[in-house]
């Protein structure tokens, strides 16, 4: 797997900006390599605002998003349109503010009548295998970039510390009793998002600080998940001051002064 490339921005507001335009660029090259791109988004108060600040940017046009096929890494298991829904919050700070292609959006099944969290892990692994089937990585999807947030303890998309869908090798797990609300989830596995091109860790806030330390300072993915979130060709931790500020001195490069 790839060496982490470790960038920390002057604050919050400076780190979105610059993930949006990163994010951004990738796509677009994405796309005149091999004719359209595919992205897995994340939720989260960071994961949001890059979306927000894409679709502001004055390079947002640069994307064909006709072309751009789109995933999430994890969602809360709740009805569709609930304002905690990973999905609902990616429509309202981008998706609905460009042309995507309706078909080529893939959100992970909302909670229904008589479906469990494993029934709708079931049913997105069946989109996905499907879906992508003409771009693998050992069996597994090669997202061109897959985004995610990092919880303060450590957590990736769904996948919490000694959790057993940290176990899971399916593509797509459904998660049950998870340490913060809500407790039924569905989450990409650890296998799948280390099949993706490029991982992006997007972290802000003093409260991720030990998480990213730990993280980056060689804790095992069972007890620090994030550490054993790692992308084929690039693994890129993009952080704010303050998340990388138990960092030893010397790790990561600033981006900004």
């Amino acid at each position: 797997m790839t060496t982490p490339t470790i960038v920390i921005h002057r604050d919050t507001d400076v780190l979105v900006q610059a993930v949006a335009a990163r994010l951004i660029t990738r796509l677009v090259d994405a796309q005149a390599a091999h004719g359209d791109a595919s992205v897995v988004l994340t939720g989260g108060t960071a994961g949001i605002a890059t979306l927000r600040a894409v679709a502001a940017s004055p390079a947002c046009a640069a994307v064909d998003w006709s072309s751009l096929s789109v995933w999430w890494g994890d969602e809360r298991f709740l009805p569709t349109g609930d304002a905690d829904r990973n999905e609902t919050q990616a429509r309202e700070a981008l998706l609905d503010h460009v042309p995507v292609d309706p078909s080529r959006v893939h959100a992970m099944p909302p909670l229904v009548d008589g479906l469990t969290p494993e029934d709708a892990a079931s049913q997105y692994a069946e989109v996905l295998a499907r879906e992508t089937e003409k771009r693998l990585h050992s069996g597994a999807p090669a997202f061109d970039v897959l985004l995610l947030g990092v919880g303060p303890d450590g957590h990736v998309a769904s996948l919490f510390p000694e959790h057993p869908a940290l176990h899971d090798d399916r593509a797509v797990v459904g998660v049950r009793g998870a340490p913060k609300p809500p407790p039924e989830r569905v989450s990409l596995s650890m296998p799948v998002i280390r099949s993706a091109d490029e991982v992006w860790l997007v972290v802000a806030g003093a409260d991720k600080a030990p998480a990213v330390r730990m993280a980056l300072g060689g804790s095992g993915p069972v007890q620090i998940p994030a550490a054993g979130a790692q992308g084929q060709r690039a693994t890129r931790w993009l952080l704010d001051r303050t998340a990388a500020a138990e960092l030893p001195p010397g790790l990561g490069r600033p981006a900004s002064p």
